[in-house]
């Protein structure tokens, strides 16, 4: 008898290849589209860094080889991006860049909808600044955090 085994997001994009093409496509975007200026000004000129860190960490996010984590440990995303300035607008033209992508790259509907869903839940934690700024957890911003 047989089961069938799920496939990773890893390997269901194709790999460190597939990998690759979604996150260069990412920041190409973030690069070239007036309406992520936001979101690309915090970022540093070349995008060269960023494009690796995020290659490293969704390949282990996706469930393929853990390099960011061998790399540097826990990525602790929220506490990395503390530094910079994100707020609802940064969020959402980020988000914009990745919708784009996956829109472009992503052929199964099925696996789109989660990546994006969990990118929104992603995108979503890393706002420090403005209407939706807190811990992460619900609270708004200078409210104590239980959870945390």
């Amino acid at each position: 008898m047989t089961t069938a085994t799920a496939v990773s997001p890893y390997d269901a994009l194709g790999g460190a290849e597939g990998l690759h093409r979604l996150v260069d496509r990412f920041y190409e975007l973030m690069d070239e589209l007036p309406e992520a200026y936001a979101a690309r000004r915090i970022h540093p000129e070349s995008l060269a860094g960023a494009n690796q860190a995020l290659f490293e960490f969704l390949s282990g996010w996706f469930g393929g080889p853990p390099l960011y984590t061998e790399k540097k440990g826990h990525p602790r995303l929220r506490m990395r991006h503390l530094p910079y300035a994100i707020g609802p607008t940064e969020r959402d033209e980020w988000m914009l860049c990745m919708r784009t992508t996956l829109t472009e790259q992503v052929a199964d509907e099925n696996l789109r909808a989660g990546l994006l869903n969990a990118f929104t839940q992603m995108a979503d934690h890393m706002v420090n600044t403005g209407d939706r700024a807190g811990c992460g957890h619900g609270q708004a911003q200078g409210q104590h955090c239980e959870t945390a």
